[in-house]
């Protein structure tokens, strides 16, 4: 999909993704080695938009699974049209078992779920597998026969080859440790909080509308926010929506009262508020 790093930085930057060197080159060398990449980092930097942001360059559809405590392999992988099937055995009453069992477990009745989605048929694909972290350990076991050969045993149909390899890409807040053969078959990839000139690169493409110098007293008040000792420290995602909160507001500096009425909008617990109240010294910013 790339001819380079720099072809990386580019691309994204037209679908409005501001990669930093470090996302480009291993972004780069995921698609040049076909390795699925493993993105870490807090919750709102820009770990899922990535997946979309590739996406949308390769001109991919973009297969995704999010993951929850409880998803299973009927959710993940695939699954068998229950219903369809016992309408098929009604209607086949003077058939044999063997004649049933044949045309019951064929294609017509398999409900392809992402993974399996990702590896049928010859179109580009880009695999997002979302919030790795909070599915159970078993469905890691899922995932390694995809992330090594990029094929899926379904016993009645037997094993089915990618015919051409999806883009994967596994998120996780690092909620719990992901096992050493899921990390093995991948790149690794830190996204933490991007520097103050990045960020406010940031801000100005997503809200053209907020000027340089809000856009930069704007990343400085959350540069100092995430310098306390806060339970949620604002992420990316949620200074973007302040500057579009400044901007509805009609707000074009940011004095003790702006930052009071829309503290709320970055911290997300009123013991957050409290501190960043009593703390957040804007004359010193």
């Amino acid at each position: 999909m790339f001819t380079s790093v720099d072809d990386v930085s580019a691309r994204l930057a037209e679908t409005g993704y501001l990669a930093s060197p470090a996302v480009a080159t291993t972004v780069f060398l995921a698609d040049r080695l076909g390795k699925p990449l493993l993105v870490e980092g807090p919750a709102g930097v820009g770990k899922t938009e990535l997946a979309k942001a590739v996406a949308q360059v390769a001109g991919a559809r973009l297969v995704r699974l999010q993951c929850y405590e409880g998803v299973d392999e009927s959710r993940a992988l695939y699954e068998w049209n229950h219903a369809k099937q016992l309408l098929r055995i009604s209607a086949g009453r003077d058939e044999t078992w063997d004649e049933t069992r044949t045309d019951i477990f064929s294609e017509e009745f398999l409900l392809p779920r992402p993974l399996l989605t990702a590896i049928r048929g010859d179109d580009p694909k880009v695999l997002l597998i979302d919030e790795t972290d909070k599915a159970d350990v078993e469905v890691e076991g899922l995932l390694l026969e995809v992330l090594s050969d990029f094929q899926v045993t379904v016993p009645e149909l037997g094993t089915i080859a990618a015919a051409r390899r999806p883009f994967v890409v596994l998120t996780s807040n690092a909620s719990r440790e992901l096992s050493e053969a899921l990390r093995r078959r991948c790149l690794f990839l830190h996204i933490g909080f991007p520097d103050e000139e990045l960020e406010r690169r940031i801000v100005r493409l997503k809200v053209p509308g907020v000027d340089e110098a809000l856009a930069a007293s704007l990343v400085r008040v959350v540069g100092a926010l995430r310098a306390m000792d806060l339970r949620k420290v604002p992420s990316v995602a949620e200074t973007i929506d302040w500057a579009r909160t400044l901007l509805a507001l009609g707000a074009d500096t940011l004095d003790e009262t702006v930052v009071r009425d829309s503290l709320g909008v970055v911290l997300k617990h009123q013991e957050d508020v409290l501190k960043a109240s009593a703390k957040l010294d804007l004359d010193a910013l």
